[in-house]
């Protein structure tokens, strides 16, 4: 299968914050060392790279409305690459519009004066992909042309971040004892995941960082909403819950993914960015404690097996992937597919 060229932003002296970088490179003219410094949590091989061609970022109609989007060749998906007749739909959705206090407001509002590419106030514009360009007032894509203009979905222009907490578990028989794949011989992983009430996917339980929140928080505050339904529980449940989360979240855990995530919301000038991060209970008790409840955007939440046969929202295939080969568990029957499409 063929890759097109991706753009990522680069800058050999980094200049100071107030400065806006002009110039990106493609994927293609990239070391696997410089790739591995914008995403330090990763090593990205041949297999990874695919992950960031535009995908779920190109399909058409755009969630939650009937707006097609341009059509974009896989060989003009990098801004590098000319196209002077290049002309996106322009599309933000009308509840972002409406100005809720997680949206910014539009580019052309004269009090509006954002800081792209730093901390602004208790908005983080940074991207955890380094620095992107802005053109003509707007942030560019860093991994290239959507087909669609302005923020669709999203409330933020730029980098739009959110934090993805992946709670697994061994699968487990009525003994208490570890199931291993009667192929692989490698014992099955099971996550925690929700099915979104927007789209239908099943997902991470994962949201959107709040201004001035730690990731920290977000990842706690996230699955407690979600997939334990906190924000419906007694002052004496929130209490119990409380105390069962921070016994699951400061316990040993890894970061298994920080940057740029190939999302149906993203645009032109908007894009979704995450932190995922694996939380994993060993024993399976802090989780026996922690009764599974649908709340907030999910419609339904369980424990589901990981093998390669999910079909996960956005780019969570991957996440839940590298969740895999870090634990050792088990994930495909084919031992020669290095690759997961």
């Amino acid at each position: 299968r063929s890759v097109a060229v991706l753009s990522v932003t680069v800058t050999l002296s980094i200049p100071p914050a107030c400065c806006v970088l002009q110039r990106s490179l493609p994927l293609s003219n990239l070391s696997a060392d410089y790739w591995s410094h914008l995403h330090p949590v990763n090593m990205f091989n041949s297999c990874d790279v695919k992950k960031f061609y535009h995908s779920k970022a190109l399909t058409s109609p755009y969630p939650g409305s009937r707006i097609e989007r341009s059509q974009v060749p896989e060989d003009k998906v990098g801004w590098l690459i000319e196209w002077e007749d290049y002309k996106p739909v322009e599309y933000t959705a009308r509840s972002v519009l409406a100005g809720p206090s997680w949206a910014d407001p539009q580019i052309n509002d004269k009090s509006f004066s954002p800081k792209f590419n730093e901390r602004d106030g208790e908005v983080e514009r940074k991207s955890l992909n380094g620095l992107y360009v802005v053109e003509n007032g707007r942030p560019q894509n860093p991994v290239g042309r959507t087909g669609l203009a302005g923020r669709g979905l999203l409330g933020r222009w730029g980098p739009n971040h959110a934090a993805d907490p992946i709670v697994t578990r061994w699968k487990r028989d009525g003994s208490g004892n570890k199931i291993a794949h009667p192929v692989t011989g490698k014992n099955i992983l099971q996550f925690v995941a929700i099915k979104r009430r927007d789209c239908g996917e099943w997902a991470i339980p994962g949201g959107m960082v709040d201004p001035g929140e730690k990731i920290s928080a977000t990842l706690k505050r996230e699955f407690g909403e979600e997939a334990l339904n906190s924000l419906q529980k007694s002052p004496e449940e929130k209490a119990e819950l409380e105390k069962q989360l921070h016994k699951l979240f400061s316990q040993e855990h890894f970061v298994v993914y920080r940057g740029y995530v190939d999302d149906p919301r993203n645009t032109d000038n908007a894009w979704m960015e995450t932190e995922a991060v694996n939380y994993h209970d060993e024993t399976g008790e802090t989780m026996d404690n922690l009764p599974l409840e649908a709340g907030d955007d999910a419609g339904v939440v369980k424990w589901i097996d990981i093998s390669e046969d999910l079909k996960l929202y956005a780019s969570h295939n991957y996440f839940i992937k590298l969740v895999t080969d870090k634990r050792g568990a088990h994930w495909s029957e084919d031992p020669s597919r290095a690759c997961h499409e």
